[in-house]
């Protein structure tokens, strides 16, 4: 299974903010929406910066509350990883272990189309575990 079909079985929304936000901004949008991560976009809807849970909480255990009145542009991460539609699973797993992040921006011609996180990576791959075991006994049962 590759992004594309992933993101057509889950939907390609993405929830997005502006670099001049404030960290309190962002964070009381990714309370509400009960989302781990943020991803920071131009004008022109491309990816420029993400910001996790863990960005912001490791802001405010080096600097103090008051850094949650800056913009999310002073703490967001700016080198962030992005696949296309035609990544599998497997290379998700694998990019995703390697640069030890959870949410991953999928970018088609510049423009974010979608975000895959571990969670949608793990419910697939269970899916799929299920799917072959389930063979397997039926084969097993069936000679």
């Amino acid at each position: 299974m590759n992004v594309a079909t992933l993101l057509k079985a889950k939907g390609r929304a993405v929830a997005t903010s502006p670099s001049t936000a404030s960290l309190h901004e962002v964070s009381v949008a990714l309370a509400e929406k009960r989302i781990g991560a943020m991803v920071i976009v131009d004008a022109r809807n491309s990816v420029i910066g993400i910001v996790s849970e863990r960005d912001i909480v490791r802001a405010i255990a080096s600097n103090g509350p008051e850094v949650l009145l800056r913009q999310v542009s002073e703490i967001m991460t700016r080198d962030v990883t992005i696949c296309g539609l035609d990544r599998t699973i497997e290379e998700l797993m694998g990019m995703m272990t390697k640069g030890r992040f959870r949410h991953l921006p999928v970018v088609e011609d510049g423009n974010l189309v979608g975000i895959i996180s571990i969670g949608d990576v793990v419910k697939h791959h269970i899916a799929e575990v299920q799917m072959e075991v389930s063979a397997m006994r039926e084969y097993l049962a069936t000679g």
